[in-house]
Order: structure tokens, then sequence, then C-alpha cells
């Protein structure tokens, strides 16, 4: 659970490393919550699950800037630049580089980013 919380704490910090750990277990915890939030729109506002009510919208927006700032750290773990976060307008070839980069091991030892998130856990421990 901390995982899935700890980009919440880094709420728009954008410099430094994060792990796939932290990425993944953030995206899920965004996909639950995103579901639970249509099932309370359904199930007291009377929208359609097909269509976003005032929560789900709400819900969406808190989550935007968490998203795109672990999702840039993320990319700064394999070395890369958060603009690269840009692949995810290029259709199917853009969504799939940028998959490859997110799925892969971050770079041992400290890069220009910063320390290596395996290493210094100091990261999690300053977030707790």
């Amino acid at each position: 659970m901390e995982w899935m919380l700890l980009p919440l704490r880094r709420y728009a910090e954008f410099t430094g490393r994060s792990r796939r750990m932290e990425y993944w277990m953030f995206s899920l915890f965004s996909v639950l919550v995103s579901i639970a939030s249509s099932i309370v729109d359904f199930a007291i506002l009377g929208y359609n699950l097909e269509d976003d009510g005032p929560i789900s919208i709400l819900i969406s927006l808190a989550l935007f800037i968490p998203s795109l700032a672990v999702g840039v750290r993320r990319l700064h773990d394999v070395g890369r630049s958060g603009w690269w976060m840009l692949l995810i307008f290029v259709i199917i070839i853009g969504w799939i580089l940028l998959l490859v980069f997110l799925v892969t091991d971050g770079d041992h030892g400290d890069n220009e980013y910063g320390p290596d998130p395996k290493i210094d856990q100091n990261i999690v421990d300053r977030f707790s």
C-alpha cells in the first residue's frame, strides 16, 4: 500500500527517479480508484457506467498531476528525459515504445537524474 500512495506524497515532484514498483503500484491504485468512483457515480448519482460522472471527473483531475510526475520520474530512472512522455500522442508506435521504457529496469547506480532509488531507501522513508 505504501508504494501506491508514495506518488501522492510526492504530488508534483518531477525531479528524481521512481522505481518500477512505485509506478505500477500507483497505476493499479489509479485504476482501482477510477473503477470505484464510476461505481459511486452509477449507484448514487445515477450516471451510466460508460459516462463520466462528476466524482469520476474530479478523481481523474486529482490523479492527473501525480500520474504525470511519477511517469516522468520513471523515465528518469531509465535514463530518459521526461519529454519522452509526449510519446503518448504518437498512436500505437509511441504507446509501445513508452511501455517498453516504463517496464525496463532502471539504470544501476546514479545517473544524471539522481541516485538509484533501489539503493536510496531514504526516498521511501522520507515520505512515509
